[in-house]
């Protein structure tokens, strides 16, 4: 009896282990997917709309502002009220969001829906991590993670193809349409197959002062850094950093805080991992955005063609990622979150190179070797910081890194408009200022690579996550 006991209960974790690892899968998919095929539409969305071009902005920047506000707040929230609890709402405020979209006819109601479905997203891409880290034991974590990923960067790299195409034969709102069968089945499966409920900190308060503080300050840099170089995105980003600090230090007296400050004062891993997360997208991901411009512009590659050969970064990082988790589980992530970061900083230095004349194969010999660099990274790196933290701190910090990436990503954006706006300015690029337009793409590679040095410190330097 004993041992049909226990075999049953074995049965039912794998199910509980297989339902979490797919609703996790699915979601983590879903919001680079969106992120991605929706800037491919904004020309359809734009002449549907009758929009301007500081309209479409916003497009995106409304998504990516409401994820910022939420993700920390998030984390502490499922860490107290349950990771499950969370998972599902975001779930369901996310289709709700995109349900609205479909039928939005006017840019209000339109931005309306991108902020809920930012809300939505920030939710499930927080705990989804967490329950994965909650239910998987640290044996199998990197694995997992690796899956996670590999999700992400499959998003990333068929948004664009796809949404081309929905855009084109089905209109732009079909984009937001084909979310909708995505949510359902996943808050299906959330609510009747994935069994239990996993906490942080139970019993707790949230800090209410704590959480609105943070919300403005995060405002203030997210939204400061899509205004640079303008006075206002500079007085931004100042305001912001004067908040956070204000922030650390009412938090540091909480009894409750929004976010444990101590996690980066005193677990030298989680801080350094988190940092080398920082300065990994922060370097990495304005790459791509420079690229399609030179392979269009320069080159003279049409949209569809820039866009398949942009594919073999995501593709190889998307096929690395599973292996690069399976191997941090066996192998000290810091070595081959190191190994990544060092094949990035190759990757991005051969870029600094880039003629009007570089042949497409050895562009296409970059990116694989970039997307190699990447997978080795961004798998392990993730492993180190969900094992560094106790499993009371699970949301937390998974809304900690989420963050740390969308910093880094806009940061990064931020760091190629300053070049370009101050090289280039507000001409067309055309042939007559390529020399001008190489040498910005020049100088943000070697930023970049200069950022991915940083990096390798800290990843190096982080000490062992299995010592």
């Amino acid at each position: 009896m004993h041992a049909r006991n226990k075999e049953e209960a074995g049965k039912e974790q794998a199910r509980i282990e297989r339902s979490a690892l797919i609703v996790a899968t699915v979601t983590s998919f879903m919001g680079p997917f969106m992120l991605s095929s929706v800037n491919i539409a904004m020309p359809a969305m734009e002449k549907d709309l009758q929009l301007n071009a500081v309209q479409l902005s916003w497009i995106a920047t409304s998504y990516l502002l409401a994820m910022a506000v939420v993700l920390v707040p998030a984390g502490k929230l499922a860490d107290i009220f349950g990771r499950k609890k969370l998972f599902a709402q975001g779930l369901f405020i996310y289709t709700v969001g995109s349900l609205l979209a479909v039928f939005a006819h006017a840019f209000l109601v339109l931005i309306v829906a991108r902020i809920i479905q930012g809300v939505g997203s920030a939710l499930f891409v927080t705990t989804g991590m967490a329950i994965l880290t909650s239910i998987f034991p640290p044996e199998k974590r990197g694995k997992v993670i690796g899956v996670y990923v590999a999700a992400v960067y499959i998003g990333l790299s068929v948004g664009p193809f796809v949404g081309g195409l929905l855009a084109q034969h089905l209109g732009w709102r079909s984009i937001f349409f084909v979310m909708l069968p995505m949510g359902i089945a996943s808050l299906y499966l959330t609510l009747h197959h994935l069994k239990g409920e996993w906490y942080g900190e139970p019993g707790q308060h949230f800090d209410i002062a704590g959480g609105l503080l943070y919300a403005v300050a995060i405002l203030s840099v997210v939204y400061g850094v899509t205004r640079i170089p303008s006075a206002l995105g500079f007085g931004l980003l100042a305001a912001g950093g004067v908040l956070f600090y204000i922030f650390i230090r009412q938090q540091l007296k909480a009894k409750f805080p929004v976010f444990e400050v101590q996690l980066f004062t005193t677990n030298k891993v989680f801080a350094f991992s988190s940092l080398a997360a920082l300065l990994n997208y922060s370097a990495t991901f304005a790459v791509t955005f420079l690229l399609s411009l030179y392979l269009q512009y320069v080159q003279g590659l049409s949209p569809q063609a820039a866009g398949t050969l942009l594919m073999a970064q995501p593709i190889v990082m998307a096929i690395l990622s599973p292996f690069a988790g399976r191997l941090s589980d066996t192998i000290e992530p810091r070595l081959l979150a190191t190994a990544g970061m060092l094949v990035t900083v190759i990757g991005v230095s051969l870029l600094t190179m880039l003629t009007p004349h570089t042949p497409l194969s050895l562009i296409v010999a970059d990116l694989l070797l970039l997307g190699t660099g990447f997978a080795l990274f961004s798998s392990p790196n993730m492993s180190a910081i969900m094992g560094a933290v106790e499993k009371r701190y699970y949301g937390l910090a998974s809304g900690a890194v989420a963050t740390m990436r969308l910093l880094g990503q806009m940061f990064s954006m931020a760091l190629a408009t300053v070049v370009l706006s101050i090289i280039v300015g507000e001409q067309s690029i055309t042939p007559e200022i390529f020399g001008p337009f190489l040498r910005s793409v020049h100088i943000v590679y070697i930023f970049s690579a200069v950022f991915c040095l940083f990096g390798v410190y800290f990843s190096w330097f982080r000490g062992e996550v299995r010592p």
